[in-house]
């Protein structure tokens, strides 16, 4: 774990007052290159094996959680690492950078359960659900299904208040991330469907290692890329819980899973980046080695002008992604920024994965080498957490009512 975080309790306000969008504090590179030393010593190794398996990366969570990874921003009253959402971005920068399905699993877990948590439950809650379990327990945030989205008004779970207080949750849940291995979750559920987004309210429910009366789990997805990371759906018939797992208040479930969605892009663009920069990297160690034309790949002016793109657009992205994180770390309103940040960085990763393709040619296209494995990890960061089109439309709306 990372002591010299945790034995200074005010270190939160400190990187933040050292860091500038263009220069990282020590504290931060610290972090940094810690993470970076574990992607590269524990995490690209084994990336293809857990890509072509479909494994969940267990042994890596767990030394993730001894690291103190697992719950990045989570006091350490609860056995968090207490640290800024920009720490939280490089961890899962440097992770993706190594493995794309562990830094989902890890950016997930934190973005949209851990900090949600730690940020909205009461003492009760955070003792019920972070304490009972391992700092390795994966936890999940289940809001979309099949029929609501990017739509997430239209959601039909129903949650019903019972006479003694509790309430039954019936539905189905889709697409959620670490599904299959989440010990509890943060659920979403209407309690009025007539009032639309004013009814939809969070609940927290402990699935007891699996042992909820009324809680099955679908079949993992065969998805494209990520592999590693386990995504399906909940259903869920007169699911009980009680009145205290209510998280936040009756009706306000829309609200703070939009304040949780821009910290989840947070999340996603890092991945995101990172998985551009893996790109770039694999694509330059192959360009100074491929001979062609005489010479080597990296000096023909078209390869240099392809890893020229590259950089530049993976450094954009991170500098958007940083400035999102600080915006969240000040208490900013940081919708827009985090739009941007997932909209740009998402785009980044699909065409630095392709132009690392390209460059590799035939051996872009295949197992052997990372690059069609990258090329699949980046389309989901697209996709998932609102998909691109409805982040320009967040843009859009922040950039007219600011120039209004």
């Amino acid at each position: 774990m990372f002591n010299r975080f945790l034995a200074a309790p005010c270190n939160r306000r400190i990187i933040l007052r050292q860091f500038s969008i263009v220069e990282l504090s020590s504290e931060h590179r610290d972090l940094q290159h810690k993470c970076r030393q574990f992607s590269d010593r524990e995490l690209k190794p084994a990336a293809s094996d857990i890509d072509r398996s479909g494994m969940f990366p267990a042994q890596h969570i767990a030394k993730l959680a001894e690291m103190g990874l697992m719950r990045v921003t989570v006091s350490p009253s609860y056995g968090g690492s207490g640290l800024d959402m920009l720490s939280l971005s490089l961890v899962v920068e440097e992770l993706s950078r190594g493995c794309g399905s562990t830094g989902s699993i890890v950016s997930i877990h934190n973005c949209l359960y851990a900090n949600m948590l730690d940020r909205l439950g009461s003492d009760d809650q955070r003792e019920r659900f972070f304490n009972k379990y391992s700092a390795q327990s994966i936890g999940a945030f289940a809001l979309s299904e099949t029929e609501a989205g990017s739509d997430v008004a239209a959601m039909t779970t129903r949650a019903t208040q019972t006479s003694d207080g509790s309430w039954l949750l019936n539905g189905t849940k889709a697409w959620v991330t670490s599904g299959v291995e989440a010990v509890g979750g943060i659920v979403f559920a209407t309690v009025d469907p007539s009032q639309k987004y004013k009814g939809i309210t969070a609940f927290l429910v402990d699935f007891d290692e699996g042992k909820l009366e009324g809680l099955t789990r679908g079949r993992p997805e065969d998805k494209l890329g990520i592999r590693g990371s386990s995504t399906c759906d909940l259903h869920m018939e007169n699911v009980r819980v009680s009145e205290g797992d209510v998280l936040g208040a009756v009706g306000n479930g829309m609200r703070i899973a939009m304040e949780q969605l821009d910290r989840a892009r947070i999340g996603i663009a890092s991945q995101a980046v990172g998985i551009g920069q893996a790109a770039l990297e694999a694509a330059v160690a192959y360009a100074k080695q491929r001979k062609a034309f005489g010479g080597t790949l990296v000096d023909l002016p078209a390869v240099q002008t392809r890893i020229a793109e590259m950089a530049t657009r993976v450094e954009v992205a991170r500098l958007l992604v940083r400035k999102a994180a600080t915006e969240v770390d000040r208490g900013q309103r940081a919708t827009k920024s985090c739009s941007m940040a997932k909209w740009v960085a998402g785009e980044t990763a699909t065409f630095a994965a392709h132009s690392c393709q390209q460059i590799m040619g035939g051996m872009g296209y295949v197992k052997d080498l990372p690059a069609e494995r990258l090329y699949r990890d980046a389309r989901i960061t697209e996709i998932y957490g609102g998909v691109t089109d409805v982040q320009k439309t967040i843009v859009a709306d922040a950039i007219i009512k600011e120039l209004s």
